[in-house]
């Protein structure tokens, strides 16, 4: 018996839909954001990087739901998204009124940390059209019921920024259960989304009546615990050793809560500097677990998407009709292949992942 009842490929014109915010992602390379001279951009979001992965890696057909104020900065991110394949057709333009007074498009200043400096990301997206986006704004009969997706993909990201976002997730959530779409959703917290509006407790609250929805739920070392209330045993506040023991605990209580998921991911992170992490994950999915090959000492260019990329690893297994254990092997190579490079998206390609997956090392490839 199929863990997913995925909708059949040829009724459907995407694989995977993703609903978020697409920003620009200002990068200062090997200096700081504080005090570089230079700024090189890219696209980036948490729900849209799945569908990007998706597209570019794994060649599925895929589209993004985002809005944005139509000036140059809006198109700039726009011709981003379509270098990368992603279907464009469902963003909505709104009219910009000349200084970004009642709507804007969002940036992001992210430096990507070394040894003992850690990562830093600057968000600048207060008041964008994509936070503006209400109930009603987006026709979701349209995108699953007659064009079709397999897939619908959103998370805690996109929850956080306003409170008129969960309603639009709970509306997309409804219409894709309509017509058979799976669900998966990141959990994805950030403290500094929400420290304004309700903080954690405002995260569970949200996130605690959209996982009603979710068929299958992903989540970080820290996620189930700030976002559902789920707490693991035997981890302190810097997270430096994780025992997947104590989250196979952890989630077999996630799963008796919410019985309506059919599957959950955890990506395992222990950050020893900022350019040395252990990597790994364990994926729940018909009352097994199973657990990706755990990559001691992984050296890391660039941490930022590496659990988007999880993510659309184990998406495109499930799409496919992989068993869970090859799924969450692909999650956690395409994950670590998306950290040795630049920028919030994926640049590695298909053989990459499968050949990682099945032991390749790093040798020189002529």
């Amino acid at each position: 018996m199929a863990i997913l009842n995925l909708r059949p490929k040829e009724e459907c014109k995407y694989d995977c839909v993703s609903l978020g915010e697409v920003m620009l992602r200002l990068d200062p390379g090997d200096t700081r954001i504080r005090s570089t001279r230079n700024l090189k951009v890219w696209e980036g979001g948490g729900e849209y990087n799945v569908t990007r992965g998706l597209r570019k890696c794994f060649r599925m057909n895929t589209a993004v739901v985002t809005a944005f104020a139509d000036n140059d900065i809006g198109r700039l991110v726009e011709d981003f998204i379509m270098q990368g394949g992603v279907d464009v057709s469902h963003i909505k333009w709104v009219p910009y009124d000349g200084i970004g007074r009642t709507v804007r498009n969002g940036m992001n200043f992210t430096e990507r940390g070394f040894g003992i400096r850690g990562a830093l990301g600057v968000s600048d997206r207060g008041n964008t059209a994509a936070s503006q986006l209400k109930k009603g704004d987006i026709d979701w009969e349209q995108i699953f019921g007659k064009e079709g997706s397999r897939w619908f993909h959103t998370g805690g990201i996109y929850a956080a920024l306003s409170e008129t976002t969960p309603e639009v997730i709970l509306e997309a959530m409804q219409a894709a259960k309509k017509y058979g779409t799976i669900i998966s959703y990141d959990l994805n917290y950030r403290p500094s989304l929400w420290k304004t509006i309700g903080g954690q407790a405002k995260a569970q609250e949200v996130n605690k009546e959209l996982a009603k929805y979710v068929d299958v739920m992903i989540g970080n070392e820290e996620d189930f615990t700030v976002s559902l209330g789920f707490e693991v045993e035997g981890v302190d506040k810097n997270l430096s050793k994780l025992d997947t023991a104590n989250f196979k605990k952890m989630i077999t209580n996630v799963v008796k809560a919410y019985p309506n998921f059919k599957a959950t991911a955890t990506t395992l992170r222990t950050v020893k500097t900022a350019t040395i992490n252990s990597w790994g994950a364990i994926c729940w999915a018909g009352g097994d677990f199973h657990e990706a090959t755990l990559r001691e000492d992984l050296e890391i260019f660039d941490r930022v998407g590496g659990g988007d990329s999880f993510a659309s690893g184990l998406i495109y297994a499930f799409l496919t009709g992989e068993d869970p254990q090859l799924a969450v092997e692909y999650g956690a190579a395409h994950g670590a292949l998306a950290m040795t490079t630049p920028g919030d998206t994926s640049m590695a390609s298909l053989k990459e992942v499968e050949n990682l997956v099945k032991g390749a090392g790093a040798r020189v490839v002529r």
